[in-house]
């Protein structure tokens, strides 16, 4: 009598995942519906409806939930969203390799501090790879300066912080997090009145979310000490002689999150990626770059 086999199966026989359908499934988990993924797509609903099911059959899992208006991804969806957008990006490098012509010259990126080591060596090693032949020069420094020097053509891009309310803003927002209060753990600054804070120079808007704050919320401080780069004021925070106002993902121990309840809230603090007018095709690949790094987290 045949017995089935428990074997688990071959390597050969694993069933290869379309890079259409994978575009779809990531197409549809982006924008959280059907409808809206087939007017990108120029698809019918239907159409990317058969290509879903095929893949969940292929793969023997549901990786949508459907609700009346929208659909959500299931956690078995969540994991393959990860790896469609990796091999989504893999399968354009490789295109791009052999396909597309040559691109050559230099870009002129501009990033402030805050973001530098969060985003800059996976974007640096995704444009080498892909364009080698691209000479980038990065200058790191406060907003207002780099947008001096993206309006003196110094620059092609700018990764800067964006406007707060009631201000002009320019460029994409590319990154959204909470402003939150920091100092060290177990220090005493907070406690000090007048409340010593560390704050970047006039023109940050770091500074001007952080002062509305305290004077709205009525409470006396002291700008104890002043630097335009993060190093400087967490040098501060870690000697316990000031707080400041920070991005939620910066903070790290001995650091930490302040839960004073008499601090006032802050809001969000947001990115914005500003192009210069006329930029070529390095210029334009490597802002995608940027983006696709921020959307990946």
């Amino acid at each position: 009598m045949n017995q089935l086999s428990t074997e688990a199966p071959s390597r050969a026989a694993l069933p290869l995942l379309d890079s259409e359908v994978l575009r779809t499934f990531v197409t549809i988990a982006e924008s959280g519906s059907f409808t809206r993924a087939s007017q990108q797509l120029f698809r019918t609903p239907s159409a990317l409806s058969m290509q879903i099911k095929r893949l969940e059959e292929t793969l023997g899992q549901t990786l949508f939930v459907r609700e009346a208006r929208y659909v959500r991804l299931t956690a078995e969806g969540e994991m393959l969203l990860g790896y469609g957008r990796r091999l989504l990006k893999l399968n354009a490098e490789a295109v791009t390799q052999f396909l597309a012509p040559t691109i050559e010259g230099r870009v002129g990126l501009g990033i402030t501090d805050d973001v530098v080591g969060r985003i800059l060596p996976n974007v640096l090693v995704q444009f080498a790879r892909s364009h080698p032949a691209v000479q980038v020069d990065v200058v790191v420094g406060r907003s207002v300066e780099l947008l001096a020097k993206l309006d003196a053509s110094e620059l092609d891009l700018a990764l800067v912080m964006a406007a707060g309310p009631g201000q002009a803003s320019r460029g994409e927002v590319v990154h959204s997090e909470p402003l939150v209060w920091a100092g060290r753990e177990g220090g005493v600054a907070v406690q000090r009145t007048p409340l010593p804070v560390t704050l970047a120079q006039q023109g940050c808007p770091w500074r001007r979310i952080t002062l509305n704050a305290l004077d709205q919320a009525g409470i006396a401080y002291r700008v104890a000490y002043s630097c335009d780069h993060c190093a400087g004021q967490e040098a501060a925070m870690l000697a316990d002689l000031a707080i400041t106002a920070f991005p939620k993902s910066l903070i790290r121990p001995p650091l930490k999150r302040l839960s004073n309840d008499l601090l006032p809230p802050l809001g969000d603090y947001q990115v914005a990626l500003v192009k210069r007018a006329g930029n070529g095709d390095a210029s334009e690949v490597l802002a995608e770059r940027v983006v696709e790094a921020f959307r990946e987290g």
